[in-house]
């Protein structure tokens, strides 16, 4: 699992853990039944405390998409139809309007911003193939 904190955004972190971890359970990059990270390991690579992904946890499970198994874990729920094709594409409206807005405050011209876009995109994709050749590895 992959996560980006972005520490300048103004949001706080706990609600970009919390909309990250929406928006892989929605597209299908989280499983249901698949184990989050613990907190401590997941804190110490986001470089937050503890208790922010604690807090992100905790929200997470009052929205139902996680459960928590004493002693194993937290766990993505079984039941995820909430946050398909609709929820999916509602969170993306909102990070996309986010950077279009940002992009005109900054004058960036919409081909640069396009060309900058596909950019990020290749660098999210190197880092998920290192990723996913590292847990190959273990």
């Amino acid at each position: 699992m992959i996560l980006q904190i972005n520490f300048k955004s103004g949001m706080p972190i706990y609600l970009q853990i919390v909309d990250q971890v929406k928006a892989l359970a929605a597209s299908g990059g989280l499983r249901a039944g698949e184990a989050l990270p613990s907190i401590r390991p997941l804190a110490e690579e986001l470089r937050v405390n503890r208790n922010t992904v604690a807090k992100a946890y905790s929200e997470l499970e009052s929205l139902g998409v996680i459960e928590t198994v004493p002693g194993r874990g937290c766990f993505l729920k079984e039941n995820q139809s909430a946050l398909r094709m609709e929820v999916r594409r509602k969170l993306l409206i909102e990070v996309v309007d986010q950077a279009i807005v940002q992009a005109h405050h900054l004058q960036v011209p919409w081909d640069e911003f396009l060309k900058l876009i596909h950019e990020r995109m290749d660098v999210l994709d190197d880092k998920r193939r290192a990723h996913d050749d590292h847990k190959e590895e273990k």
